[in-house]
């Protein structure tokens, strides 16, 4: 699998993104009750879940590289893969959307869209092929019953 960008540098590039959006584009500015308090409650959420993620990894022993899937040495499966085969991931978006939320433009929320299908395109699939030509019929199975986001 070549992968193009890290995923954390994807990251930060559609939160810069955003950043721009929502100062060159004001006109998509929004506000609503308890705004702040869902911004926090998201980034709770992402942080907790990308810990929980990369503790599951630790815990098993396996490599937590995108960039090099074959280096996985046991197919996670349990915890917080039990709900979304991409904790990671989902933690990356949980953020972008908090951000969009703080930066008050609703605008942003296209940019969040963007992130998931960029990650689906040149992230999630590259990697789900190399983890199916690695784990086989198990990995087949795990995708049939744990949905890719959430």
């Amino acid at each position: 699998m070549v992968l193009k960008l890290p995923p954390f540098l994807v990251f930060l590039i559609f939160a810069g993104f955003m950043y721009l959006l929502s100062f060159f584009l004001p006109v998509g500015y929004f506000d609503f009750f308890g705004r702040l308090l869902m911004v926090k409650i998201f980034i709770a959420l992402g942080i907790l879940i990308s810990l929980i993620a990369l503790l599951q990894f630790y815990l098993k022993k396996t490599s937590i590289d995108p960039s090099k899937p074959s280096k996985t040495a046991v197919l996670v499966t349990n915890g917080i893969y039990n709900y979304t085969r991409n904790p990671m991931y989902l933690s990356m978006l949980l953020l972008l959307l908090a951000w969009g939320m703080c930066l008050g433009n609703a605008f942003n929320l296209l940019f969040a869209a963007g992130f998931v299908a960029y990650m689906n395109r040149f992230q999630i699939i590259p990697e789900e092929t190399a983890l199916r030509i690695k784990f086989g019929q198990i990995y087949d199975q795990y995708l049939v019953k744990v949905r890719r986001w959430f």
